[in-house]
């Protein structure tokens, strides 16, 4: 079910080479990303063709990248895009690069209009290829460029298309082609308002008689149509076919009411071509579609990724936002932690991700000492225009002190920062709800507040800038800030079952005092994409699921798929019973597989009856020491599936820390450390131990500040990690 990019993707292009699918489109002020796909569905960010560097970006909100279309020609990689009503391309080897610098495409003399903005590309049959243009309402046309992706001078000018006064189809905007049974299509949308047409011509020409009249190009007829969560489509890519001779489009389209915010969405539909030829796209209504037939390759679905910052370059799902000098930002100076520095004392500096979904939980580890109340760093949710933000930020009180503080308009919340630079912030989303909390160590968590209705974000509508709500991180005033990691969606808060990244059977419906996901039946499914169960820095090891649910069968199950249901791997299994009744709700649980790093999860539904089974409203897993909720009486009894050293806690620390360490098999072991001169100072564990995760806990009050090795020996198994001491 729609969208398979969720968040802000605006005028979507498509494009095939060999086997591999690539999207682009308009960023505006974010830096554009490319993604990559093999099976049309899963889809990965893959590189940044526009460098937030180049000179010609403007730092301003709808300032940036207009269209972007990446195709393959000449044994090439090229991505054309609009900045200023300007053209400009870029090229690469492979689409995931090297880019380079933008190069601006000069104005044929035979086109009595400039080369405008959300244009595209198409590569005819003789491998002659153009520009497909669009400036203002009435000037669309036809470019043929040379193998330097420059104009040859060949133009055909379709300006009878959409004719002053009367522009019939609004703007005519975003135009596309593609070939098809000897015809050429050539598709455009008449304007953010909705309404996408296509019409067709045998030849490639400018004289309006060869070509067919428009018609709609979505399934306007579809009854279901005005249920649609999403509606009015428009602004498609070209028609892509793949081998079974299916043919298939993605298409930016807003959610309806309070939900528009997040902007443009990057949906999938199929394109069936009538008796007539005609083009007919399914019209995007709340149904499972049958997906391409094609191999998803592993790939993710496509959220926000958990980040540690360990990648020699930031991964091209980050965008900045305008133009950003490279000395801003960091992952090398300080090895795992990103350091962002803010663009000015008045501008801030901020590398952000599309705001997706209706519930996550945004963790970061931050090291700042901001030494004014200007300076503060922290984790955000920044509207379109950039007028608006809810902030969750370190920072100093009027009177000197350190401070958490958690923002959002008038909404202002305050708490001393007795832990001190070193510390972890999360904002957690529960639909329009956002609430700041921060921790010491990464489990105990203290909130900020109550939590805000960020409603104002969520559903502004940005027909001026064009972007949609980003999240992230940011730093502003004049000292610099280092970012440990970034979490997108904890497995350890709660998840809200009624907004899945996709299903299958299941709807939502309302069962006071919220949302719950319904209408659960045997073999349904639903996904929660992007969970982050622990790894690196943040050292968490699930123990146990707990689910509320209400029901009215006895023998269902949830059964937890990390993955795939067909490939994957099952980590738990979970028993509901009956409640009494679907308006009373019980927490169930189960114990939960060794397992670490980020997964989606499928939530397969299972039960001896045929009928409806329960109503799902929350799930969160419990972590190996939350004593007060784990379902085990051992918690490390679990046994794990490999030899593993976990990075200690907290790090850098001052007077003590914690390692953790899994063994998958009893026998001696050894924990040392040694200093940066190899020499072994102190042996916190020397001897036999049994399978299982293992924790202790180190007091160096008595050793010097500096850096040391920490070095685990099992059998065959050894590691080492570095650790710091303050003073």
């Amino acid at each position: 079910m729609n969208p398979v990019i969720p968040g802000d993707h605006p005028d979507c292009t498509l494009t095939r080479i060999g086997n591999d699918y690539y999207t682009a489109g308009s960023s505006f002020n974010p830096t554009p990303v490319i993604y990559h796909s093999t099976d049309l569905v899963h889809w990965e960010a893959i590189a940044q063709p526009v460098s937030a560097t180049w000179s010609g970006y403007e730092d301003k909100p709808g300032g940036g990248c207009w269209g972007g279309h990446l195709v393959y020609y000449d044994h090439t990689c090229w991505y054309f895009f609009s900045r200023g009503n300007t053209m400009h391309f870029t090229k690469a080897p492979d689409p995931k690069g090297p880019w380079s610098m933008p190069v601006s495409v000069k104005n044929p003399a035979s086109l009595p209009y400039g080369l405008g903005y959300d244009n595209s590309l198409f590569i005819d049959d003789d491998n002659k290829w153009y520009l497909v243009v669009k400036n203002g309402k009435p000037n669309n046309g036809i470019v043929e460029l040379g193998r330097d992706g420059q104009p040859t001078g060949v133009v055909y000018d379709l300006k009878w298309l959409n004719p002053d006064p009367l522009y019939p189809y609004s703007w005519a905007e975003g135009p596309v082609m593609w070939k098809h049974g000897g015809y050429y299509y050539y598709s455009f949308a008449r304007d953010l308002g909705g309404g996408q047409k296509v019409m067709r011509s045998r030849t490639l020409t400018a004289e309006a008689s060869a070509w067919e009249l428009p018609g709609d190009f979505f399934n306007e007829n579809d009854p279901l149509k005005g249920g649609s969560l999403f509606e009015n489509p428009n602004h498609a890519s070209p028609v892509v076919m793949l081998d079974d001779s299916t043919s298939w489009i993605v298409h930016p389209l807003y959610a309806k009411g309070e939900w528009k915010g997040q902007g443009r969405q990057g949906l999938l539909n199929q394109v069936r071509y009538n008796a007539g030829g005609k083009p007919v796209a399914d019209y995007p209504v709340n149904q499972p579609f049958t997906a391409p037939r094609l191999s998803g390759s592993g790939i993710p679905w496509m959220v926000p990724k958990s980040d540690f910052f360990t990648s020699a370059g930031l991964h091209p799902e980050w965008s900045f936002l305008g133009y950003t000098p490279a000395s801003k930002s960091s992952l090398s100076e300080r090895p795992g932690w990103l350091r962002l520095s803010a663009k000015s004392r008045h501008k801030a500096m901020t590398v952000i991700k599309n705001d997706a979904e209706h519930n996550y939980s945004l963790i970061t580890r931050l090291d700042f000492a901001p030494g004014s109340t200007a300076d503060e760093a922290g984790l955000w949710i920044v509207r379109g225009d950039e007028t608006m933000s809810v902030k969750l930020a370190s920072s100093l009180s009027s009177a000197g002190k350190r401070m958490i503080n958690f923002t959002f308009l008038s909404a202002k919340f305050e708490t001393e920062n007795s832990i001190g630079d070193t510390l972890w912030l999360k904002l957690l989303r529960i639909n329009h709800s956002i609430s700041g909390w921060f921790s010491g160590d990464g489990v105990q968590w203290t909130e900020v507040g109550q939590a805000v209705d960020i409603s104002q974000i969520d559903s502004f509508s940005d027909f001026t800038t064009f972007t949609g709500t980003r999240q992230g991180l940011y730093v502003a005033g004049s000292a610099a800030a280092w970012f440990d990691c970034y979490i997108y969606r904890d497995a350890y808060s709660p998840i809200l079952a009624d907004w899945p990244c996709n299903q299958f059977g299941t709807t939502r419906s309302y069962n006071s005092p919220g949302y719950v996901l319904d209408n659960i039946h045997p073999n349904d499914w639903a996904l929660y994409a992007g969970v982050e169960f622990g790894q690196d820095e943040y050292n968490r090891v699930p123990d146990s699921l707990k689910v509320v649910a209400s029901c009215i069968t006895t023998g269902s199950r949830i059964e937890v798929w990390i993955d795939s249901l067909d490939t994957g791997r099952k980590i738990a299994d979970c028993p509901i019973n009956h409640t009494g009744g679907l308006r009373t709700f019980q927490t169930f649980a189960s114990a939960v597989a060794p397992i670490s790093g980020r997964h989606d999860l499928y939530l397969k539904f299972t039960g001896t009856e045929t009928g409806k089974l329960f109503q799902l409203r929350l799930f969160q897993f419990t972590a190996v020491m939350d004593t007060m909720t784990s379902i085990q009486e051992q918690p490390h009894s679990a046994r794990p599936e490999q030899f593993r050293l976990e990075q200690n806690y907290p790090n850098p620390f001052n007077p003590a820390t914690t390692i953790e360490y899994y063994l998958p098999r009893s026998g001696r072991t050894k924990l040392s450390i040694f200093n940066i001169k190899g020499e072994e100072i102190a042996i916190l564990v020397d001897g036999s131990l049994p399978a299982g995760t293992h924790q202790i806990r180190w007091d160096a009050r008595d050793i010097a500040a500096g850096l040391y090795l920490y070095r685990l020996e099992a059998g065959d198994f050894m590691q080492s990690k570095k650790l710091a001491v303050l003073r």
